[in-house]
């Protein structure tokens, strides 16, 4: 099986930082995109950012400039860390990945992050 488990997220005030953790396990080879996902109640979930093994990140146009997306390989671990954090960046956020060799995608539980005004 593949778990993700994510840590790190948090109540910050506006203009604060918070950096993301996600670890994935299980019989892995390699891993080939991670990435991280927000959801606020009643919306759909939306990209953050991704990464691909090699290091080629995606961001979406809301964070970039101020999130930064970055993984260990021999970790299987990909990181957010988020500056200058504004409170429509309040969501719960996911990690994703795609493991080389297993079928579909993988999320995590979800962490929730909260940024007052």
């Amino acid at each position: 099986q593949v778990q993700l488990v994510e840590s790190g997220g948090g109540l910050v005030q506006a203009g604060g930082s918070l950096r993301l953790s996600c670890v994935v396990s299980g019989r892995i080879f390699s891993i080939s995109v991670m990435g991280w996902y927000r959801q606020v109640p009643g919306k759909q979930r939306e990209l953050v950012a991704t990464i691909t093994r090699t290091g080629v990140t995606n961001y979406a146009n809301s964070v970039k400039g101020r999130f930064t997306i970055s993984r260990e390989n021999a970790k299987n671990t990909v990181y957010l860390q988020m500056n200058s954090l504004k409170p429509e960046d309040t969501a719960v956020y996911y990690c994703n990945a795609d493991p080389v060799g297993w079928p579909g995608t993988y999320w995590g539980q979800g962490t929730q992050v909260t940024v007052s005004s």
